[in-house]
């Protein structure tokens, strides 16, 4: 197995923050253009007719931020094997354009998998928050990690 991170380094309770994003206007438009090209993602004049007045970004678009922040703060250094999905995803408050966005992600659970002796699941929340302190996104979801040889 990899070295890296391991199911063991994720005890419950524990709070990590990283992060340092500043939401791309360019970005954020070229991707609502393709994903989600609802008027208020991806028109300055449409989105004045909408609900909040103005263009703010997909929150597919933050959801795919939070994925580049997780990988580059632990992901991609973690022994991961897979997911089995988000348990929920919530958007709380719109992200602009210039905005800067970090996480702050808690373990709420780790436990072994019955029949999966290599791995363990863990259940993180990852707040996504702007420079005013607002969470401006919710994800629970478990990661399915791999343990330490001597430990598996």
């Amino acid at each position: 197995m990899p070295a890296g991170l391991a199911f063991e380094d994720f005890r419950p309770g524990d709070v990590a923050e990283y992060g340092d994003l500043v939401v791309d206007r360019a970005d954020m438009l070229d991707f609502a253009r393709e994903f989600d090209p609802q008027p208020m993602h991806v028109s300055e004049e449409a989105a004045r007719g909408s609900m909040l007045g103005e263009l703010i970004a997909s929150g597919w678009y933050t959801a795919a931020l939070l994925m580049r922040m997780n990988c580059d703060e632990f992901l991609l250094d973690a022994r991961s094997l897979g997911s089995p999905g988000v348990d929920s995803l919530e958007w709380r408050a719109p992200v602009r354009a210039g905005d800067r966005l970090t996480v702050r992600r808690e373990v709420l659970s780790a436990r072994r998998v019955p029949g999966r002796p290599e791995a363990g699941l863990v259940k993180f929340r990852f707040d996504v928050v702007n420079q005013d302190g607002a969470v401006v996104m919710r994800q629970v979801s478990q990661k399915l990690i791999g343990r330490r040889a001597e430990a598996a």
